[in-house]
């Protein structure tokens, strides 16, 4: 009876380390499985946003994107967003990718402009598109109370100062201003807001 006991046990023990090992093969073939199905989370890359709108980092700012960084963060010193600040300089692909991730296309710098008001002062031709195609409000007002269609009627030689002003403080940042495709592109762009405020 005691050797029937002692093999009884044995064999139990023995199925009891057996069922073991198999629910632990069982656990990591699962687990395994589930690894595969997991979505790689995303980090931020080393650059912020802004910096990466301004420099015109596009692999950096879809990596923003694709980590979920918060796309209407305002850089300290004028208030401008990451799309604001593609709308500036021209960053045409990094302005379309942030319109596209769903950047608010509304949100004002210190200053009070939309980055329509921004991309329609500088005559980017394609962004002023992309912003309209994508439903920015044609007829916000800035600080000093004008739709963007406003910054863009008065002929040229009126607000000359004022690109004269932005290139001095801008210029050492990288801003360029061609003032003949800037004068020849305003009422073309004047033309697209107004088109579609009717629409």
């Amino acid at each position: 009876m005691k050797t029937t006991i002692l093999i009884t046990g044995k064999v139990l023990l023995m199925m009891l380390i057996a069922s073991s090992l198999l629910m632990s093969c069982t656990f990591n073939s699962t687990n395994n499985l589930d690894a595969e199905n997991v979505t790689k989370v995303v980090k931020a890359p080393g650059i912020d946003l802004n910096t990466a709108a301004y420099m015109g980092n596009l692999a950096a700012v879809q990596q923003h994107i694709k980590a979920g960084t918060n796309l209407n963060t305002k850089e300290p010193l004028g208030g401008s967003t990451p799309l604001l600040t593609a709308c500036v300089f021209g960053k045409t692909e990094i302005a379309k990718a942030l319109i596209n991730a769903g950047a608010d296309l509304d949100m004002v710098n210190n200053d009070g402009s939309t980055p329509l008001h921004v991309a329609a002062f500088f005559c980017h031709t394609e962004i002023v598109q992309s912003l309209i195609a994508n439903g920015a409000n044609i007829n916000a007002l800035n600080g000093q109370g004008a739709t963007a269609l406003q910054s863009v009627a008065g002929p040229f030689s009126e607000v000359k100062p004022v690109y004269d002003f932005l290139l001095q403080q801008l210029g050492s940042l990288g801003l360029k201003l061609d003032y003949e495709q800037i004068e020849a592109t305003r009422p073309v762009i004047a033309q697209m807001l107004q088109n579609s405020s009717v629409e």
